[in-house]
């Protein structure tokens, strides 16, 4: 299969996650990636590169080039993004026509057989008919295509154009060049364009909606990449386990557990029912009823014997929704040395905190245990509409948690890995990840 050349985005820091994922997935050659996107070459089926999981949008890659200097000039600014985004009409006509290849492998993939549920099928651009008819016509050079452009700009072209005045520029120059037909609202081709002071880079989408949007996902919480991340950022890989997240909201977290972690079962745990049962609705669209066990309790009283998992990851109240940060800071240790009890030795913790409670686990573990890694941060940022938390321990619950002691809670049997960075919106925070030893290999 000839290889075609695609890019993706990504939140800022998960850059390094998915160009790993490509080469690993994918078997991705000439992976190169700058802040925001992933540039990569593959042969693979267009339907295993839509299983990437820490990607945002996929595209076919039209163009990279060095950036250009647009004139104020409309006249002389039409000239330059004739000469350097809009180019040579073949080009164009190559890639279209790679476009309605990819487009056909996904159809041909559903008319062998393999069922599609009704969210996957509403991803394509176009339906089968459209889009062979689509490849004919640019075969035969007549009925041009519909298309419109979308266009974003950063640094110095930003100071002078808007990404609409922008986009209107390029479209015309498609137009005039290639003879293509406007359609703002039903185009059969969409071109995306960003212009930084570093890049020029040229793409058309082959899904309507992100890779980020999982069908299974009736009930969002956390961004589905970064739920993601906390999985694939575990020191070690989790099979044959049993997982828990003792905070679990919706599920965002176990559910995309459940995704790379086929043999584990997973236990949720809120002590609000009507999370868990959003939970249980997405359980039951992601098809896995039989590997997750959702339990109504609290996070500090967790009905598990010592040792019971393999794995905790949880997503740790920030006290956005109930703000309860204050309390959240104090309720940490109870919560960390609950965790600590039900984990057994060799088995792995992942935490996502804010940076108010990161500073507070510092207190708790980080001052008996010299294995932290904070050279290792990496920046990692998601969509502000998923700042808030899922769990629902609210202020009332934690409240009588309070130590009556002025002792604190110190637990030395975690040992620290990489820390890395996270933003979430106008939020920052951390994930944490750490591996249970026996007491005394903290002291060394």
């Amino acid at each position: 299969m000839m290889m075609r050349r695609f890019y993706c985005t990504a939140g800022a820091g998960m850059e390094d996650l998915l160009a790993d994922e490509v080469k690993h997935k994918l078997a991705a050659t000439e992976v190169e990636q700058i802040p925001g996107r992933v540039f990569f070459c593959s042969n693979a089926h267009l339907h295993t590169v839509t299983q990437l999981k820490s990607a945002e949008r996929l595209f076919l890659l039209l163009r990279k080039a060095a950036p250009i200097s647009i004139p104020n000039n409309p006249a002389k600014a039409a000239v330059v993004v004739q000469q350097s985004i809009v180019g040579h009409a073949d080009m164009w006509k190559q890639n279209v026509l790679t476009w309605t290849t990819l487009q056909g492998e996904l159809h041909d993939r559903q008319h062998r057989g393999q069922k599609r549920k009704r969210e996957e099928e509403d991803i394509l651009n176009l339906d089968a008919t459209a889009t062979n008819s689509l490849s004919s016509n640019i075969q035969l050079g007549k009925d041009p295509p519909s298309f419109r452009v979308s266009c974003r700009c950063s640094g110095v072209i930003a100071r002078s154009y808007t990404s609409q005045r922008l986009s209107r520029i390029i479209g015309m120059a498609i137009k005039e060049k290639l003879g293509w037909k406007v359609d703002l609202r039903e185009p059969k081709l969409e071109v995306n364009v960003y212009l930084s002071d570093d890049h020029c880079i040229v793409g058309m989408p082959l899904l309507k909606h992100p890779l980020a949007s999982r069908h299974y996902m009736k009930h969002n919480g956390l961004r589905s990449t970064i739920a993601w991340a906390m999985t694939s950022l575990c020191p070690k890989q989790l099979i044959d386990c049993v997982i828990l997240d003792p905070m679990c909201g919706v599920g965002a977290v176990l559910l995309e557990a459940a995704q790379d972690c086929s043999s584990a079962v997973f236990l949720g745990m809120d002590i609000e029912i009507s999370q868990l049962q959003k939970a249980a609705e997405n359980v039951k669209a992601a098809g896995i009823e039989g590997r997750v066990h959702l339990i109504q309790c609290s996070a500090m009283e967790i009905p598990l014997n010592d040792g019971a998992v393999d794995a905790v990851l949880c997503d740790v109240p920030f006290g956005r929704k109930f703000s309860c940060s204050t309390d959240m800071a104090t309720a940490l240790p109870l919560l960390l040395k609950e965790m600590e009890r039900v984990l057994r030795v060799g088995g792995h913790l992942v935490l996502l905190l804010s940076l108010q409670l990161s500073a507070q686990l510092k207190k708790i573990i980080c001052k008996h245990n010299q294995h932290a890694n904070s050279s290792d941060t990496q920046r990692v940022r998601t969509d502000p509409t998923n700042a808030n938390n899922e769990c629902t321990d609210t202020p009332e619950n934690l409240m009588r948690y309070k130590s009556s002691s002025e002792t604190p809670i110190l637990i030395t049997s975690l040992q620290a890995h990489k820390t890395h960075k996270v933003s979430l919106g106008s939020t920052d925070a951390f994930i944490h990840t750490f591996t249970k030893v026996q007491p005394e290999m903290c002291s060394h």
